[in-house]
């Protein structure tokens, strides 16, 4: 089982801790105060980086009066051109410096209130990984770790063969298509539904991931616990089932061997899922044809074969 969400809660500044407001274990709504770093440095950062704003601002409005008392005085020729040029000029820096004193304000304030780590979604908190004092390096020491816990996913990997069916599980899944069994045997006794299909399938194993959500209500999944995942086949009934030893793969085609008194015929069968040793024929081969389960590597279709006890094995009929 996965969370749907988790994060790991790491410091955007440096100190030490100067106070937990939490309780380790507990449900944190978000935005809640979770962890304080000692703020004295920043708040006083920002208090200078204001006062440099303030100093800013008088100077760009000296620069301000500077070029209108300078403006009147040229009219009349009482100035020299130059020293209107020079006014224009402070203007432009002081104005340029009232930019850079804001931005001084808003880095100030951002790392007074990353001073303050808070929750960023409702959800379970672990236990805290430092301890009151403990010094922060910011962005590398791990404080704790917050997950959601309702609704919870459940990760299975499916043969790429199984994509269709689930894509269309998703548009018309039912109460009864996903069922979970937990790790002592009970069934969990609210259903779940295809939340998503990973973007692509895996070339190492030929496999898909998709992730289930079932609602989570009364807190019984939990993040990381194992479950056995029960999905309703909508193509259930009477199936031939074989040995999976017996199947062959060629082009992405599944084959097997059936004998004909002395001779060995192929069939193209279409495979479903595994039960055990097992897998279950949904066509191809019907109740009581002879499969040849060994030694069928040595083979080609209307080759001749020597019957044995343990070289074939009667289909037999399954309930999925």
């Amino acid at each position: 089982m996965v969370a749907l969400n988790t994060v790991e809660l790491r410091s955007e500044v440096g100190g030490f801790i100067t106070g937990i407001f939490f309780k380790e274990g507990d449900v944190v709504p978000k935005g809640k105060e979770l962890y304080e770093i000692d703020r004295r440095k920043y708040e006083a950062a920002y208090q200078q980086a204001d006062a440099n704003l303030q100093a800013a601002n008088a100077n760009l409005v000296k620069a301000q009066k500077d070029i209108d008392r300078y403006t009147m005085l040229l009219k009349n020729d009482a100035v020299a051109r130059q020293t209107v040029d020079q006014a224009q000029a402070a203007f432009e820096t002081s104005k340029s410096q009232v930019a850079v004193a804001k931005a001084g304000v808003l880095s100030a304030k951002t790392d007074l209130s990353y001073s303050i780590i808070t929750a960023p979604f409702t959800g379970r908190i672990g236990i805290s990984q430092v301890k009151l004092g403990a010094q922060v390096t910011p962005g590398t020491t791990l404080l704790n770790t917050i997950s959601s816990e309702h609704p919870i996913g459940v990760d299975v990997d499916i043969d790429e063969s199984d994509i269709t069916r689930f894509y269309n599980l998703q548009k018309r899944s039912t109460d009864s298509t996903f069922k979970l069994q937990l790790s002592d045997g009970s069934i969990y006794n609210k259903p779940g539904r295809v939340l998503a299909i990973d973007r692509g399938v895996a070339n190492q194993t030929g496999t898909i991931k998709v992730r289930i959500q079932f609602s989570n209500d009364d807190d019984l999944l939990k993040d990381g616990m194992s479950c056995v995942l029960n999905v309703l086949n909508s193509a259930s009934g009477q199936r031939v089932q074989i040995p999976y030893k017996a199947i062959s793969e060629q082009m992405g085609e599944f084959f097997v061997f059936v004998s004909q008194d002395t001779i060995a015929k192929q069939r193209k069968v279409k495979i479903g899922p595994r039960v055990g040793t097992d897998v279950v024929v949904l066509s191809g081969i019907q109740q009581g044809d002879k499969v040849i389960t060994d030694g069928f590597q040595r083979l080609h279709d209307g080759g001749k074969i020597t019957l044995g006890g343990p070289q074939q094995s009667p289909g037999k009929t399954a309930k999925q």
